[in-house]
């Protein structure tokens, strides 16, 4: 299964990630078969930001993972994402965490997503959706990375915002 984290910090949050799901979904080449619980994150590396809501999707694509990083890219375009400062606000970050077990790193494609193992904001959603997942390099459960990572989290858990779009068919 394919996994993709989405996260704002600019504009109206809720919006954004409601909006962008639904443009994952009405792609015929993607479904989203579900998503993790909204959190409301910290700014990591440059703090003097508002603060973000990030999830988790999880999906299925018959796209190549390049193919699937290009859509991810457009819409965020389509939100006006501007990569002017690294870890900087943004409008919409759509980011590949896992695309399956596979493993790709290539200019531009690093799959798992190199950093997500200390991240706090993809973890704790990342296990919603599925605590047993392996990460295959590092050979551990997202459980135990979110675990390793302590109990004193910059993560609030958002009640009552679902991303998922219904009367989309699965496919599977």
């Amino acid at each position: 299964m394919i996994y993709i984290g989405i996260g704002a910090n600019l504009g109206d949050r809720e919006k954004t990630l409601q909006e962008a799901t639904g443009m994952l979904n009405t792609n015929p080449e993607i479904a989203v078969i579900a998503a993790s619980a909204v959190y409301e994150t910290a700014p990591i590396g440059v703090v003097d930001q508002p603060y973000f809501l990030n999830a988790v999707l999880q999906v299925y694509t018959s796209l190549s993972a390049r193919n699937l990083l290009n859509c991810l890219l457009a819409i965020e375009r389509k939100f006006g994402r501007l990569r002017e400062t690294r870890w900087g606000p943004r409008t919409l970050d759509l980011d590949i965490l896992f695309y399956g077990d596979t493993v790709i790193n290539r200019p531009g494609l690093q799959v798992p997503h190199p950093h997500l193992h200390e991240r706090a904001f993809v973890l704790i959603p990342l296990c919603d959706l599925k605590p047993d997942l392996k990460h295959p390099v590092l050979g551990q459960s997202i459980q135990f990375l979110t675990e390793s990572l302590g109990t004193d989290l910059p993560v609030q858990k958002i009640e009552g915002l679902n991303l998922i779009i219904k009367n989309k068919t699965r496919r599977t």
